[in-house]
């Protein structure tokens, strides 16, 4: 007998989910409100990436006098100014992420999944009611279930979006024309990666962070390049200063903090975090647990505490990450369907924060080093020694490792600089592989190169 599976929301965990679930014969539906992606394709990560990388190219324009060039206008005189075109960059943003939801649509008809378009609820462990825009109701029957709801922007009583210019993350891409100025609170991933996005289209940027330091929960070598860099570029960086109202005046928003300061800017993003699609879809009467956030608790395998039952992506809060929220979908599917499952591994799961520079984590961290949590040797070069970097002009940035001491094998590893994102994989490798530095070492690189700096900083590592 085939197995129904019933997967509600449509973004990373659900549509890889149902992808997985399709290949070892289930009969699959998908039960989506927004369209196939989520918000991580529609309104998240697809789109903040794409305007970062219009800021990626702005960055290095603006710096490219250090290579030698010189930009100059029509009359060959120097040019006073770069550009941009916020409403182009805005519509070839909305442009790209409705191009990948189509892909993934394509997809998904293509392995034989049935699209239900609604709001999902459950009406216990084994069926999920989907209600139709025009209020009409469709019962699915189904053997397992996994939600995967995601998360929505969170807000504040005091600090509330009006879509205009007190604005969320998913609001920014409806901006006709660039900020005059603006103020990012929260100094988190979101946070910081607007605010560097901005500030490299030439806006003017305040950002209010109620930590020491930007990105408190990542690499505190890594924060410390980042905000350096982003004072250097013109930033205002307020540390230690925590939001208490955001409020509206015609063309000016307010940001009034705890201390009795304010800031003033045309324009506000609210980076505050995320809070779980679960209220209302009938988790709990189902037997779902959640938690006092509102996150549904899940194992290492997906289940959550009903049977047939299954949770995948930001609704869970393992990792608000896409490729956290793709793997707990397929781990899901692949123990519901009895296939070769491997429980989820948070330590070898690499992540990047697209700033300038990107910072990029793989494995255990300095953090936990520090702590004592485990033993590590650690090993930290920078960038400005590297031959490749020199001719790009890059000074900041750096690469680390850490190894187990006596086995040498790598345990995790930090990339601070350009493209780490993808520098990053060759330790996000030899972390899920369980390499020694020397194995690293013996890998050939190509020189010059930003990727030998990680051969020789694996070299480091070497011990007689």
């Amino acid at each position: 007998m085939t197995d129904r599976v019933v997967i509600v929301g449509g973004g990373p965990g659900g549509y890889e989910a149902a992808h997985v679930a399709a290949q070892l014969g289930a009969e699959v539906t998908i039960v989506d409100t927004d369209g196939l992606g989520g918000s991580a394709v529609l309104t998240d990560c697809v789109p903040s990436k794409t305007l970062i990388a219009t800021a990626e190219v702005m960055t290095e324009v603006a710096e490219a006098g250090e290579l030698g060039i010189g930009l100059t206008d029509a009359g060959g005189d120097p040019a006073t100014g770069i550009t941009v075109d916020l409403a182009k960059v805005n519509a070839r943003v909305k442009r790209l992420a409705a191009e990948q939801s189509s892909d993934i649509a394509r997809r998904i008809d293509r392995d034989g999944v049935q699209v239900v378009q609604g709001h999902g609820r459950l009406d216990g462990p084994n069926r999920v009611v989907a209600t139709a825009p025009d209020g009409s109701e469709t019962t699915l029957e189904a053997d397992a279930i996994l939600i995967a709801t995601g998360a929505a922007p969170r807000t504040l009583p005091s600090a509330q979006p009006d879509g205009e210019r007190i604005l969320t993350w998913e609001q920014v891409y409806d901006l006709d024309e660039r900020p005059e100025s603006l103020v990012v609170v929260g100094s988190g991933v979101t946070g910081a990666e607007f605010a560097s996005a901005y500030q490299a289209l030439g806006v003017p940027v305040t950002l209010v962070s109620s930590r020491d330091r930007v990105l408190p929960g990542e690499d505190a070598d890594a924060s410390m390049v980042l905000e350096e860099v982003s004072k250097r570029r013109g930033m205002n960086v307020l540390s230690k200063s925590r939001m208490e109202s955001v409020t509206r005046d015609g063309d000016v928003v307010t940001v009034t903090l705890t201390d009795g300061r304010s800031v003033q800017a045309s324009h506000c993003i609210l980076a505050l975090g995320s809070v779980p699609n679960t209220g209302d879809i009938g988790l709990e009467e189902a037997g779902v647990l959640l938690n006092d956030g509102g996150f549904v608790y899940v194992d290492r395998v997906s289940r959550t505490s009903a049977r047939g039952v299954y949770a995948a992506g930001d609704c869970t809060g393992v990792l608000m990450l896409a490729s956290v929220a793709a793997m707990q979908g397929r781990i899901a599917m692949w123990h519901l369907l009895g296939d070769t499952v491997h429980p989820l591994d948070l330590k070898k799961v690499s992540s990047n924060v697209f700033t300038a520079p990107e910072i990029a984590t793989v494995g255990w961290s300095q953090q936990a080093v520090d702590a004592g949590e485990i033993q590590a040797e650690v090993v930290m070069l920078p960038l400005s020694g590297n031959p490749r970097a020199k001719m790009q002009g890059v000074r900041d940035g750096f690469v680390k490792l850490f190894c187990r001491p006596g086995t040498g094998i790598v345990i995790g590893g930090v990339v601070v600089g350009p493209r780490a994102s993808e520098l990053i994989h060759p330790v996000s490798i030899a972390v899920a592989e369980s390499l020694t530095a020397d194995q690293l070492t013996q890998a050939f690189t190509v020189y010059p190169s930003m990727s030998g700096s990680i051969a020789e900083a694996a070299r480091r590592l070497h011990r007689f």
